[in-house]
């Protein structure tokens, strides 16, 4: 039977399972999903060994940071993805609860009071943001088992035993060790519902359902249907829409249209050339095994296709295509990376204390250094800086809740020699991401921001003021290596 690798399951607590309970709870908190989903494969695998039905409860709770209509609403629309696809499963065994919080504190006890009625409780295991937090307080009150389980990415994340500081050193590592989970056993059931034979679920007393409603989703997706939930109604809805079906699409568009310029083209604004499917995968709202498998299916890739040498290069190891390859590098290596660090450094992961001792020095030697222009975070924030570029980069962050990639790498360089310190620097960084970016919250993210300081990076010369050693980019550079001309125009200041 294909079952969840062990490596992908941790047990929070040390309480007992208990036979006797109702249900099966799967908490999910961070896969958002119903497909290839190991945390919802391990919890029809206990449904199975007693012979129990499956709880689905999906919450959203108001007092997280950066909490928004934004955030909100995108994460909204994937619940309603997962209450139609449960619902098109029609399987009595398993029922799906989706709460949203309609005030802070209000969903305090649902999951406590779900648990005490539950055999087993599973739940996912995101190294990132509050939920780490989030499920070690849990795995203390529950009165039941709790484990959390890995479905983040190819490489689970107690496969390494240390942070990677070099992405070099990373993919080396990778070409040597990949292979062994890219085989069929190691990747989850598409469709775990699939043919899935449980008990059938009998209703939750209306004690529970009374005291938390289960969530109107129709009636919060509506317009205007946010305005009552403490949130901050000024981060408005981005253009892109949340969701299981909806990422797939995305998907989809991209191999089909927009992979074979992929290598070639994405650092360019005006080509939409990019994937577009990081805030799915930030949300759980897509699988890194299933956009895997859809990716290699456009070639006649095997795992025999591999290059035997692990040198740890950027090309000709994959044995695909060049856009196909670096495609792959970037889904793996470097979003895999950002895991990487946040289990190995749990921490510090987002402090400027984790930054490589080179880069500290480097920038400790410069930090008094003059700054031909210096901006606090409300300049930042409202694109009010003398550089047409960066202001049209934030602008679309704000408007959009994205940013062109390449932009990006020059968007954080130039809020380094901007502030007041590095520090300072940082802080601004992890602020706009955060609050703007449909992906931001994310292992990923935080590798993105701290590159601009150095992680990962090299040291590199000449060394110069404000930035020493620190890898350094221009607008005006920018601007000669990449089209700007449109970009400039789509996000300037008049174009609202």
């Amino acid at each position: 039977m294909h079952t969840v690798p062990p490596l992908r399951i941790r047990q929070v607590n040390q309480a007992p399972v208990q036979p006797g309970g109702d249900y099966v709870l799967y908490w999910m908190t961070a896969f958002r999903r119903v497909r290839s989903n190991f945390s919802l494969q391990r919890a029809l695998e206990h449904c199975r060994e007693l012979n129990k039905p499956l709880l689905i409860l999906e919450a959203l709770r108001t007092r997280y940071h950066w909490a928004s209509d934004r955030l909100h609403r995108f994460v909204i629309e994937g619940m309603a993805a997962n209450q139609q696809a449960i619902a098109a499963a029609a399987n009595p065994g398993v029922y799906y609860f989706p709460y949203v919080e309609p005030a802070h504190g209000e969903g305090s006890g649902l999951l406590a009071t779900l648990a005490k009625r539950a055999a087993v409780v599973v739940t996912d295991d995101f190294p990132c943001f509050f939920l780490p937090r989030l499920v070690k307080v849990a795995g203390r009150q529950l009165p039941v088992r709790l484990e959390a389980v890995d479905s983040n990415g190819i490489v689970p994340l107690r496969g390494t035993d240390h942070a990677f500081t070099m992405a070099f050193h990373f993919r080396r590592w990778l070409q040597k060790n990949l292979p062994r989970w890219l085989e069929k056993s190691e990747f989850p059931l598409a469709d775990p519902l699939k043919r899935c034979e449980l008990p059938t679920f009998e209703k939750l007393p209306a004690s529970i359902t009374k005291e938390w409603r289960p969530a109107d989703l129709a009636k919060l997706l509506a317009p205007g249907g946010l305005q009552a939930l403490p949130i901050d109604h000024s981060v408005l809805p981005a253009s892109i829409h949340g969701g299981s079906a909806v990422a797939e699409t995305v998907l989809k568009e991209f191999l089909k249209h927009r992979l074979a310029r992929y290598a070639d083209e994405r650092n360019q604004p005006d080509a939409n050339a990019a994937s577009g499917v990081s805030p799915y995968l930030h949300f759980g709202h897509l699988s890194v095994h299933e956009m895997f498998t859809a990716a290699v299916r456009q070639e006649d890739w095997s795992l025999d296709c591999l290059a035997k040498k692990a040198d740890g290069k950027n090309s000709g190891w994959w044995g695909t295509s060049p856009p196909l390859e670096s495609f792959l590098d970037e889904l793996i290596t470097w979003r895999e990376i950002g895991f990487n660090f946040c289990t190995h450094r749990p921490d510090d992961y987002d402090q400027y204390e984790s930054l490589p001792e080179w880069c500290r020095k480097s920038l400790a030697k410069h930090a008094k250094d003059a700054r031909p222009n210096l901006y606090d975070l409300d300049q930042f924030e409202s694109a009010a800086t003398h550089d047409p570029l960066w202001n049209a980069a934030q602008r679309q962050l704000v408007r959009e809740g994205r940013m062109h990639n390449y932009l990006r790498m020059l968007w954080g360089k130039k809020v380094l020699e901007w502030s007041a310190s590095p520090e300072d620097a940082l802080q601004t960084l992890i602020h706009l991401n955060n609050k703007y970016a449909v992906d931001g919250r994310n292992p990923n993210s935080y590798s993105g921001i701290f590159w601009c300081l150095g992680r990962y990076d090299r040291p590199w010369a000449p060394e110069r003021p404000i930035f020493g050693m620190i890898r350094y980019m221009s607008s005006e550079n920018t601007a000669r290596k990449i089209k700007v001309k449109n970009y400039l125009r789509e996000y300037s200041e008049y174009s609202e």
